[in-house]
């Protein structure tokens, strides 16, 4: 019997819970009562977040999580069946365990913090996965590992075992990541040798640039935020060609860096790296190999920036799904970000495909990059800005 989708979206999914903050009144201090409005509810995580995001885009998605036999649980199916009741079928539901949840504070004038409780996400494994029903999509998308432990123990053994098992089924295979928490058993692993086992068999990869200086350069990282630089925003276009090159180098044929108010940087590579794509390659494939773009984001007004990042890919999967360019997945990953930061929760902002289409076509304005890109130059696609390693095997 045929799954009917496109897509399939897989790991980390919990219950979002956040209160009303109104501009200017947000502050912790001990024994201090800070009153709020009414909460908005929603499901968080890549699989509900990407995953919701990539339906509401008319992609047909599947869903794969893990959440206790709880209240918070039967809220999570309850959001997740309002958008579609067959979305909920890949709950695996587990007595005893506890669902998932988090508290997040989002303040109309500032970037939003988390207290977070990954419950039965911990024991998700590689035997979650419906493999049957992989071999019949076209793309497999994993999040947040880091909020998964069972797949990051043992050097990531699970997360390796994860996606060989899937890339054996000729799908495409896509990976995010979450910032991992440094006090935290995710903040303590090896994270190179983690992902040095698992992206050889990852076909698009889409971290944050923080997440990737935490994960690939730690040093790095630290030292960049003694100095305030990665609050600041710090982006430096040489730095970023260079990490971009680190990450092909270990397998995916597309490397995504998301730069929060700064845009995504888009790197892909050679002629060989696309020959082991899966069944979402795109036809013309010469377009995709070895490019290196940088698309900036677009003008909002921001309201909340839950699952920003979350729509940001799926709004580049969506449109490699359909067959787009790299020019217009990198601006659909942007337009559909755009659109989720206008509301508070992950998906309330967000619009189908033709009027997200139609936006990005009408000429939305782009916001400025506030910094020089030196070897950059505009590309033929307005707003979109070609790199110096554009076209080059460097390999």
């Amino acid at each position: 019997m045929s799954t009917g989708c496109d897509a399939i979206v897989a790991g980390h999914i919990c219950l979002d819970i956040i209160p009303t903050i109104r501009e200017g009144g947000f502050g912790f201090s001990p024994g201090r009562l800070l009153e709020v409005g009414p909460p908005i509810l929603s499901t968080g995580g890549p699989v509900s977040n990407t995953g919701l995001a990539l339906h509401k885009l008319g992609i047909r998605t599947r869903l794969m999580g893990k959440i206790g036999a709880d209240s918070f649980g039967q809220s999570i199916k309850d959001v997740v069946s309002g958008h579609d009741p067959a979305l909920a079928k890949g709950m695996i539901e587990i007595p005893g365990e506890v669902s998932s949840y988090s508290i997040i504070l989002s303040p109309p004038d500032a970037d939003r913090m988390f207290l977070h409780c990954p419950g039965a996400n911990n024991t998700f494994g590689a035997e979650d996965i419906d493999y049957s029903m992989l071999k019949e999509a076209r793309l497999f998308h994993f999040g947040y590992p880091p909020l998964v432990r069972r797949v990051i123990e043992n050097n990531g053994a699970e997360l390796a075992e994860i996606f060989s098992r899937a890339k054996r089924t000729g799908i495409t295979t896509s990976l995010d990541m979450s910032m991992p928490d440094p006090r935290s058993f995710s903040g303590q692993v090896d994270w190179r040798v983690i992902l040095a086992a698992t992206l050889p068999y990852v076909d698009v990869y889409l971290p944050s640039l923080e997440e990737n200086l935490f994960t690939m350069y730690p040093e790095l990282f630290r030292e960049l935020a003694s100095r305030g630089e990665l609050a600041m925003g710090f982006i430096s276009p040489s730095l970023l060609s260079s990490f971009g090159a680190d990450l092909l180098a270990m397998g995916p044929a597309v490397v995504g860096l998301k730069l929060g108010p700064s845009g995504l940087y888009l790197r892909t590579g050679n002629e060989k790296a696309w020959g082991k794509t899966g069944r979402a390659c795109p036809q013309d494939m010469s377009s995709w190999i070895c490019r290196e773009l940088w698309s900036p984001c677009f003008q909002v007004n921001v309201v909340g920036t839950t699952g920003a990042g979350d729509a940001t890919i799926a709004g580049f999967l969506g449109a490699l799904l359909r067959g787009c360019s790299p020019e217009d997945c990198a601006s659909m990953a942007c337009a559909v970000g755009g659109c989720n930061v206008e509301a508070a929760d992950a998906l309330g902002g967000l619009q189908g495909w033709q009027q997200t289409w139609k936006r990005l076509k009408d000429g939305w304005p782009r916001r400025g990059l506030g910094f020089n890109l030196p070897g950059w130059r505009p590309a033929a696609e307005p707003g979109i800005w070609l790199g110096p390693n554009d076209g080059k095997d460097t390999s």
